[in-house]
């Protein structure tokens, strides 16, 4: 499968160029930078330390993606949802990982996929997704009278956005699983004289520091017990793995939107 990478002088755009290079049945054809980058012109190889894979690094989209047969997309929302035109107009595979989307710009993601084949999660590691299962499981059985449920997240300190997306994707895992719309029973921090804290709502806390990769943790907290559910992200691999492993996996499907669920199979 020929693959792109949009955002390849990033950290996670170097990520998916190496992972590219080692898992079997996809092969690298295009790194896509901004125009303001010193890559352009030069081998994507020098990205990640290696000889010159006979790849130009260039800012011009559009050429590559009308020659590939997938986009691997970690940079911005803005960023993303004009990548995903350009996938509809290719129709071609475009596995998204950026996070921090307004209900705008899922909007246009979601018409996109009328014409191209959208892997979007807020994480593409195969232990969150499992994680988003148990916990969908558990805010199943636990009643939201006797259990709250409390998600706590941590990343380095460069992370731009709050909620994490994982946090986001397994608050709403929980909030499913109890038939609620987690925009209307989610709670942001908490700050000042918050008053008791209110049965059924999903509480998220985020800390920034250091180099985290991502911790995150789902609490469910009741009466003289506590179960809790957690994941920690020791190397960004995981990431760039999961996302070329969902473009193969897209590669055979119909256009329209998915998320890593559909491609671990636990939606069943």
């Amino acid at each position: 499968m020929r693959l792109a990478v949009v955002g390849a002088d990033g950290r996670m755009g170097r990520e998916l160029l190496s992972a590219i290079g080692r898992i079997e049945g996809v092969e690298l054809q295009g790194a896509i930078v901004k125009s303001d980058s010193p890559f352009v012109g030069k081998d994507a190889g020098l990205l990640i330390g290696q000889e010159p894979l006979g790849v130009t690094i260039t800012d011009d989209p559009l050429p590559v993606f009308a020659k590939v047969e997938g986009v691997l997309d970690f940079t911005s929302p803005e960023a993303s949802v004009l990548y995903a035109g350009y996938a509809a107009q290719a129709r071609i595979v475009h596995v998204i990982g950026t996070t921090g989307f307004s209900e705008e710009d899922e909007k246009k993601i979601k018409a996109a996929a009328a014409h191209a084949t959208i892997v979007k999660s807020g994480n593409m590691s195969l232990g969150v997704n499992l994680l988003a299962g148990l916990v969908k499981k558990a805010a199943k059985a636990l009643n939201m009278e006797d259990y709250d449920i409390e998600i706590a997240e941590m990343h380095h300190r460069k992370k731009v956005d709050a909620p994490s997306g994982t946090a986001l994707l397994l608050g709403e895992a929980a909030a499913e699983a109890r038939n609620q719309n987690l925009a209307e029973v989610s709670v942001r921090g908490r700050d000042g004289h918050t008053g008791e804290r209110k049965a059924g709502t999903i509480g998220f806390s985020s800390l920034r520091g250091g180099t985290v990769v991502g911790d995150h943790s789902v609490v469910f907290a009741g009466e003289n017990e506590r179960i809790v559910l957690s994941h920690f992200a020791q190397d960004r691999s995981i990431f760039a793995d999961g996302a070329v492993k969902a473009a193969l996996w897209a590669q055979k499907q119909k256009h329209g939107l998915y998320s890593m669920a559909d491609v671990l199979g636990l939606n069943d």
